[in-house]
């Protein structure tokens, strides 16, 4: 796959559409080699790659450095919390996992609520379901919950008076996920991994035909 040909648009479409359920990379693997990219091409390319390779490792990394930067302010973790899950629900995986837990779990207590749950109507196209279709949340339209999770969120950051904390500590996540993401040098495993997904992605879109 030609990481260099990819735009910042492609690797965030990639990222929301992705699985994140497969499990974070070894640390032995994750800081394995690091060398210094030779041009701006390579570096964008290594960049990249390495974002999208790594993305379990680096969610788990900056929820890390919040979660070390609020050991004393419980309401800030829980805040910390609400912006990851309104952050993963952006995902469209994380999304229908998260929404069908929540209503296999609502069922063992009552199945006719957890029926209501489930999304009302599915667009159809030409007598087929549309592949399109928006992303529902136990029933309600995805942005819904991301809104409830995202407003309560900002709520407790103001509250706990962590916002500065905030900032601070998600610019240093940023900046280690950004210099890893630089001087990691892509190993074959991610190459093999970046080929397999898309040929995922080109098999999905054939049986979708």
């Amino acid at each position: 796959m030609d990481w260099g040909a990819v735009t910042a648009e492609d690797l965030a479409g990639a990222l929301r559409e992705v699985e994140w359920s497969s499990p974070p990379r070894p640390p032995a693997e994750f800081f394995s080699r690091f060398t210094i990219p030779r041009s701006y091409a390579k570096w964008s390319s290594r960049l990249k790659c390495n974002l999208y390779y790594y993305r379990t490792n680096y969610f788990i990394m900056i929820m890390v450095i919040l979660g070390l930067g609020f050991l004393r302010r419980p309401l800030a973790i829980v805040a910390a919390l609400l912006t990851a899950l309104s952050t993963a629900c952006l995902n469209d995986s994380f999304a229908g996992t998260f929404s069908e837990k929540i209503t296999r779990t609502v069922r063992q207590f009552s199945p006719h609520f957890a029926a209501k749950l489930r999304p009302s109507h599915i667009p159809v196209i030409r007598g087929r379901p549309s592949a399109k279709r928006s992303i529902h949340i136990c029933g309600q339209p995805r942005r819904v919950f991301v809104s409830i999770f995202a407003s309560a969120s900002l709520v407790l950051w103001y509250v706990s008076c962590g916002i500065l904390t905030l900032l601070w500590a998600f610019a240093i996540g940023l900046l280690a996920t950004v210099l890893h993401a630089s001087f990691r040098t892509p190993n074959l495993k991610a190459r093999l991994n970046t080929f397999r997904e898309e040929f995922r992605a080109v098999w999905r879109n054939y049986s979708d035909l």
